[in-house]
């Protein structure tokens, strides 16, 4: 299953709230923690995972290139390297489909329009009750 990139998560939410993601970072830092703050964090979190990934992949690779001899020390760094390369893989999908699971529940609220500055015509006065010619009893 694909799942949202950091990248893509960070445009979301930048065409979410009209802002960019710095903007909305410094906003977020000033308010009281709420969706916004959320989802920039689990934004955050995404990218280290994916970065997280990139690196333990290219550690991988390199403990393991053609070349390399693999006795017991080695063995104990590929296997924590695949460790780490697995949780990396688990953190970014779960970000990610958390994320992208929020950012699909929410809309972009419209714009408020600007009040009508226009005076409405003036409520006609209340009927008043016609005196009778007679007096009553």
């Amino acid at each position: 299953m694909t799942h949202p990139t950091a990248a893509e998560i960070a445009a979301r939410i930048e065409d979410l709230y009209g802002a960019e993601l710095s903007d909305l970072e410094a906003y977020a830092r000033e308010q009281a923690p709420g969706m916004l703050a959320a989802l920039l964090g689990s934004h955050r979190t995404l990218a280290l995972a994916e970065q997280s990934i990139t690196a333990q992949r290219e550690r991988l690779q390199h403990l393991t290139r053609p070349e390399r001899q693999i006795g017991a020390y080695e063995v104990s760094h590929v296997l924590d390297c695949a460790r780490r390369l697995a949780e990396a893989v688990a953190v970014r999908d779960t970000q990610a489909t958390t994320a992208g699971a929020v950012l699909r529940s929410l809309g972009r609220t419209p714009t408020a329009e600007p009040p009508i500055t226009s005076a409405a015509p003036p409520l006609p006065a209340p009927p008043v009750p016609a005196a009778s010619p007679a007096p009553s009893r």
